[in-house]
């Protein structure tokens, strides 16, 4: 079988290596710098990244070298009172990491390419520059300029996860829409103590709103980022000034140095197709998002948690390849008008251009789900119904994340919602085990069926590796499922059908689902 190829070892083509690597699908991964990025870029991580990090085995070690943060701090800067912070506490019973983390993308880089390190030589590819490709109904063919010349190499399928100026998408001539703002940001990390010496209590990340001269303060593992508009036409500033504008924003200090230094263009821009035959855009390359609410880098792994498990369902041969239809489907309305136009409204209310953003209208839970991006709605079936902001409680619905709470397997151990539907899709039969429901055996692959009960399912029931403990029924009411109902789950943890057990075909919906009825 021909590797799947990814061009671009970015954040997003990391995962998205790290992805295949997970589901056992050979890939090569190729970046045409030579190391990964040592630039002052994206700094907070989301917590819907952050279960991605869990499933494709880097979390530890990104937890290891960030910080943790409950609170999201919306401050009013001419009195510096807090007046709508957002508090991860809300997330306790949704997920295993009700936090989100900041950790700054040149450290965070490298640490998912450590994920990699135990991949055969020539999988992961430095200086290796894309010059063209070629596609046919067999596969791709990509040349790479390389230090030895020039390289030809085959594949299945091509990953384009090269940014902004995307060679791939130039190439297939996709047309992008959207603007990009006369508006430009500075980004700076300052070596300052404002713990101890200079004791402030920010939140360790803190929007600082006002309609003359917002600021986003974000405590980093090792140093504090500010991140500020810059007036038209400014020329970037000195040190000294950038100096001087930092004891503006939080007061006198007793020291401060200035260590990096960014200048972002605001964007709001996204590919008018997203796959191509065998190309897919992933990444900055099928959207540019304003940088606000850290909805860039994370919208991106978005998409390396849709893409890659179909494309592994496509080339173990269980799906037809129209399963792959489904990404382009579903995350590119949650980019153009879910992330990108939340990310334009926060933009927008902080310098006081607009009332109040629709992100933030909902009660505390939501507004929480919301800024995390646990609250993504996918258009699952696709009838255009998807949502990527939380306004209150609902029960499960198709489409949705399924919150990753626990429940105890037939050996006495703890597993989670979200561990069931690592590697395959899991039907979740909430019934009473002791009534010996009818349920089909685990003879397709990539299909695996559970008993969820509140009844611990006896020795002689037949069902004692398949029954799951759901103690008081916890799950089942926090979901807002009636008895004897099931929940089919795709392998990103998001809800494909929620069915009586009486009338449900589950087998056949799934086989419908990756096209091979």
């Amino acid at each position: 079988m021909k590797p799947v190829l990814v061009v671009g070892a970015g954040p997003v083509g990391l995962m998205t290596a790290l992805a295949l690597k997970f589901y056992g699908i050979e890939f090569r991964s190729f970046e045409e710098d030579n190391a990964f990025s040592s630039d002052t870029k994206a700094g907070t991580i989301l917590t819907r990244t952050v279960e991605a990090f869990r499933r494709y085995g880097v979390d530890k070690a990104v937890l290891s070298k960030a910080l943790r943060l409950d609170e999201i701090g919306e401050i009013e800067r001419a009195t510096n009172q807090r007046r709508a912070s957002v508090m991860t506490e809300n997330l306790f019973d949704e997920t295993r990491f009700p936090f989100v983390l900041n950790i700054p993308q040149h450290h965070l880089e490298p640490i998912l390419a450590q994920g990699l390190e135990d991949l055969p030589e020539g999988w992961v590819n430095l200086r290796h520059k894309l010059i063209d490709f070629t596609q046919n109904e067999d596969g791709v063919v990509a040349r790479f300029e390389t230090p030895e010349g020039i390289k030809e190499v085959e594949g299945s399928y091509l990953l384009a996860c090269d940014g902004g100026r995307s060679t791939v998408r130039t190439q297939l001539g996709i047309e992008v829409e959207g603007v990009s703002l006369d508006v430009r940001y500075m980004l700076v990390d300052i070596k300052v103590d404002l713990d101890k010496a200079n004791p402030r209590d920010y939140p360790y990340l803190a929007y600082f709103a006002d309609p003359a001269e917002w600021m986003i303060l974000v405590r980093q593992p090792h140093c504090w980022r500010f991140l500020f508009p810059l007036a038209p036409g400014a020329e970037e500033a000195t040190r000294e000034e950038l100096e001087a504008k930092v004891r503006h924003f939080v007061g006198d200090v007793t020291s401060l140095e200035v260590l990096n230094t960014v200048i972002y263009r605001v964007h709001h821009r996204i590919a008018s197709k997203w796959r191509n035959d065998r190309v897919f855009l992933m990444g900055d390359a099928a959207h540019l998002i304003t940088p606000m609410w850290a909805l860039g880098l994370n919208t991106g792994v978005l998409d390396a948690i849709n893409l890659p498990w179909r494309l592994a369902w496509v080339l173990r041969g269980w799906a037809d390849d129209s399963l792959l239809n489904g990404y382009e489907r579903e995350q590119q309305p949650l980019a153009a008008h879910g992330s990108g136009e939340m990310a334009e409204a926060a933009r927008k209310l902080m310098g006081g251009e607009t009332g109040e953003a629709k992100a933030m209208s909902g009660t505390d839970w939501a507004n929480a789900m919301t800024r995390s991006l646990l609250g993504v709605k996918v258009d699952a079936e696709g009838a255009g119904d998807w949502s990527i902001v939380k306004t209150e409680r609902t029960n499960l619905r198709v489409g949705d994340r399924i919150a990753d709470m626990p429940v105890f397997d037939g050996q006495g151990g703890r597993t989670y919602l979200h561990d069931l539907c690592d590697d395959s899709f899991a039907a979740l039969y909430f019934t009473d085990v002791r009534r010996r429901p009818d349920i089909p055996a685990d003879t397709l692959p990539g299909l695996k069926s559970y008993v969820v009960s509140r009844w611990d399912a006896p020795l002689d029931s037949g069902f004692r590796d398949r029954a799951l403990l759901d103690i008081g029924n916890k799950v089942r009411d926090k979901l807002g499922l009636g008895e004897d109902v099931v929940v089919l789950l795709r392998p990103d943890d998001h809800v494909a059908a929620i069915l009586p057990m009486a009338s449900a075909d589950i087998e056949g919906l799934y086989k419908t689902i990756i096209g091979r009825k």
